[in-house]
């Protein structure tokens, strides 16, 4: 599975921005939305990936409490691109952020998805967003 990501910039605090990952290499049968879930994570340095949004198999979102109401995840199903949305942009927002995917075990439901880094072993190069003040 191959993630690419984009949309990444510098804009000023307020300001909105849409990063995209468009995926592909899916092999043996996986259908894409009913056998993964996908994850938006962003990084700043000497901290480790902190999982902002999650989209599950069914289209169930979740979001980090600090990104709930100005982060928007969602999924273009026909596109096979998973979006993210940023409202009313801050300084503190400024990290590297990617896009992640894991093919979704058997015993797991299909509306939970996993902020949690670990849980991901396909992962996208990042986009930078600088945010100034």
């Amino acid at each position: 599975v191959q993630l690419v990501e984009s949309g990444g910039g510098s804009v000023q605090a307020g300001g909105s921005l849409r990063l995209s990952c468009v995926v592909s290499g899916f092999t043996g049968g996986d259908y894409f939305m009913r056998d993964y879930y996908m994850a938006w994570f962003r990084q700043t340095p000497g901290k480790g990936r902190e999982g902002v949004a999650c989209i599950a198999a069914d289209g169930t979102t979740n979001y980090a409490d600090t990104v709930k109401g100005r982060f928007t995840i969602s999924l273009d199903k026909a596109a096979s691109t998973l979006y993210l949305q940023i409202q009313n942009l801050q300084p503190e927002d400024t990290a590297l952020f990617y896009c992640a995917a894991q093919r979704r075990p058997p015993y797991m439901s299909s509306w939970h998805c996993s902020r949690a880094s670990s849980n991901f072993r396909n992962w996208g190069q990042g986009t930078q967003v600088t945010v100034s003040s």
